[in-house]
C-alpha cells in the first residue's frame, strides 16, 4: 500500500517535474557557454546583443555558431522527445509533450541561469518543432532557409518561419500527420513569442537598418 502510495504521488507531479525540467534544459544558454569554452567574447557584449547562433557567428568563429546552433536545436529537441518516448508509464500525454516544448523555448528566452536574459528562441523553436513532427519542423526549417538565402536577413527569415509554423501544422492536418489541440497552442505560442523577441529587428528591416548575415564582425 505505502509503494502504491508513493507510486500515485510521483505519478500525480510527473507532468510538473518534466515541465521544470524542460525549462531548466532550456535556459542553458549555449551561446555563452560554447564562447566561454572556446575563449571568444561574451556574446551579449558585442552585434545585436542577442546570445544566439547568429550573433556568436559575428565573433567571427564559425564552428562556435554552429556548435551553439545545434545545442539549442537539441535543448528544445531532447525533452520533447523523451517525453513522448517514455511518458506514458507516467502518465504523460500530449498535453506534457506540449507544455514541455513550451517550457524549453522560454527557458531559452528567459533562461533562470542567466539572470532571465536569453535569446530569440529561433533554434530552440526548430527544435520543439522537429520533435513534435519532423516533416513540420523540416518545412518550417527549409523556409528559413530559402528566406535566409535569397535575402539574407536572419531575422526575416525567423520572422517568415514563425509565421508560416502554425500554419504548416493545421494544413497539414489529415495529409501528413493529425493535429492534437494541445500542440497547436504550444505552437501558435512560440510563433507569437518569436514575433514578439523579432519586434527590433522588425523595425530596422522597416527602416533598412537591419544587419545581414556575415555582417557585422567582431573586429
Amino acid at each position: 500500500m505505502c509503494f502504491s502510495w508513493k507510486v500515485f504521488a510521483l505519478d500525480s507531479f510527473a507532468p510538473l517535474l518534466a515541465t521544470v525540467a524542460a525549462y531548466l534544459i532550456g535556459s542553458l544558454s549555449f551561446a555563452v557557454i560554447v564562447s566561454r569554452a572556446m575563449g571568444l567574447a561574451d556574446p551579449r557584449t558585442f552585434g545585436s546583443g542577442n546570445p544566439g547562433a547568429t550573433n556568436v557567428l559575428r565573433s567571427g568563429s564559425k564552428k562556435a555558431a554552429v556548435l551553439t546552433l545545434l545545442l539549442d536545436a537539441t535543448k528544445g529537441w531532447l525533452p520533447v522527445v523523451a517525453v513522448a518516448s517514455l511518458g506514458a508509464p507516467w502518465g504523460l500525454g500530449t498535453g506534457t509533450v506540449a507544455l514541455v516544448g513550451l517550457a524549453a523555448f522560454l527557458g531559452h528566452l528567459y533562461p533562470v541561469f542567466f539572470g532571465f536574459k536569453g535569446g530569440k528562441g529561433v533554434a530552440t523553436a526548430a527544435g520543439v518543432l522537429l520533435a513534435f513532427q519532423p516533416w513540420l519542423g523540416a518545412a518550417t526549417l527549409l523556409t528559413w532557409i530559402i528566406i535566409a538565402g535569397f535575402f539574407r536577413y536572419s531575422s526575416l527569415a525567423s520572422i517568415i518561419a514563425a509565421v508560416f509554423a502554425p500554419l504548416y501544422y493545421l494544413f497539414g492536418d489529415g495529409l501528413a500527420w493529425y493535429t492534437e489541440t494541445p500542440v497547436t497552442v504550444a505552437i501558435f505560442l512560440m510563433s507569437l513569442l518569436l514575433l514578439w523577441r523579432h519586434r527590433e529587428n522588425i523595425g530596422r528591416l522597416a527602416t533598412g537598418k537591419e544587419s545581414k548575415i556575415g555582417s557585422g564582425k567582431k573586429k
